[in-house]
């Protein structure tokens, strides 16, 4: 009796795990759908929402093991409901570079991290190189430098797009098609911001959005974390990890609801457009999130559409990084007017960030 008991004992509080970790990752499925201000809790479940769906693998094997057929029913179809989510991380199918050449209207973004302050300009002209060889039409850069020591990168980039039109401080688009207009969308206590231009593609004119979210500033709320915790140890006092933790939670808050509100401001300036978009820039936000969903709004994920492989865009400036923060956060969204054709990412290391192309038919 006494190990039926234990069996017993286990075999509920696996099933409790299970109906636990099944509500977790509904709410997270579905944080991204009201704007976190005051509702933070349920918007940072959506940054835990792969950790969620491998919990609900590993309990649905445990439940095949122990041959508990009807309780393996309920990871089945929590996994099948985040179908739609996986597919912004991971397509079917091996990315190939040779796609993105040939007839079509190619775009780019990278968020360039200030070409790592160098003062040579060789970043420029290798980020240009890449360009020329992927036939860029369209560049979008985050973190942009006017300059790198007495070179102009804006120059640099002229000899291959002679249009240009730079927004706030680190934003500009270059073209190798005709800027018809343009407006930069200043966010309110941040220098952070949003761009547009008004580009003429084979008599068509297509309006290309820019953008720059939040950041949510990770390691500089670990700097003062640790800082803090340096001069608790000096001054005598037990060292906790709550105050650390209480501000790390809190930065992230706050970067999600900030961003919340910059994403609605280019949705609604978006909605306003009588021209096709195509919107694209450094979203410092993971899919399903409420920055994701608004910013998409009834557009197309250009990744969803014609993308493969397993997505991520942020490799981190560190290596503990690039294993811990490493996610999708670059985009690149577009009307349903029109078709992608290819979506990639690119291999280059001189930012934090990988650069990300995309094709459309014209």
């Amino acid at each position: 009796m006494g190990k039926l008991a234990v069996y017993k004992y286990f075999a509920a509080m696996f099933l409790v795990a299970q109906i636990v970790v099944t509500i977790f990752t509904f709410v997270a499925l579905f944080g991204g759908d009201v704007n976190p201000a005051g509702n933070t809790a349920r918007a940072m479940l959506v940054y835990v929402l792969p950790l969620l769906i491998l919990a609900n693998v590993l309990l649905l094997f445990y439940w095949l093991i122990r041959r508990r057929w009807y309780f393996a029913l309920i990871p089945v179809i929590t996994i099948a409901c985040c179908i739609p989510y996986i597919g912004t991380l991971y397509q079917f199918g091996t990315p190939d570079k040779t796609t993105i050449r040939g007839e079509g209207l190619k775009i780019a973004t990278y968020n360039v991290a200030n070409f790592s302050r160098e003062t040579s300009g060789f970043m420029a002209q290798d980020i240009l190189g890449k360009m020329k060889g992927m036939e860029i039409g369209i560049l979008c850069l985050q973190e942009y430098n006017e300059t790198s020591g007495d070179k102009n990168n804006t120059e640099t980039f002229k000899k291959y797009f002679p249009y240009a039109v730079k927004g706030k401080e680190d934003m500009i688009i270059f073209s190798r098609y005709p800027i018809k207009g343009s407006k930069t969308i200043s966010f309110d206590n941040t220098n952070n911001s949003a761009m547009w231009a008004d580009i003429e593609v084979k008599g068509r004119e297509i309006r290309i959005f820019n953008c720059h979210l939040q950041t949510t500033g990770i390691n500089h709320s670990l700097g003062k974390a640790a800082k803090m915790e340096a001069v608790q140890q000096q001054l005598g006092y037990d060292v906790s990890k709550s105050r650390a933790l209480s501000m790390i939670y809190g930065n992230y808050t706050m970067g999600i609801i900030i961003r919340a509100g910059q994403a609605i401001t280019i949705a609604n300036e978006k909605r306003n457009s009588d021209k096709p978009c195509i919107v694209c820039g450094d979203f410092n936000d993971v899919p399903y999130s409420f920055t994701y969903k608004t910013m998409l709004g009834n557009m197309v994920d250009g990744f969803k559409e014609c993308g493969a492989g397993y997505m991520t865009t942020h490799r981190g400036s560190t290596r503990s990084e690039r294993g811990m923060l490493s996610n999708r956060i670059d985009y690149i969204f577009h009307d349903k007017s029109l078709k992608g054709l290819t979506y990639l990412r690119g291999g280059m290391t001189i930012s934090d960030h990988y650069p990300i192309y995309m094709k459309f038919a014209i």
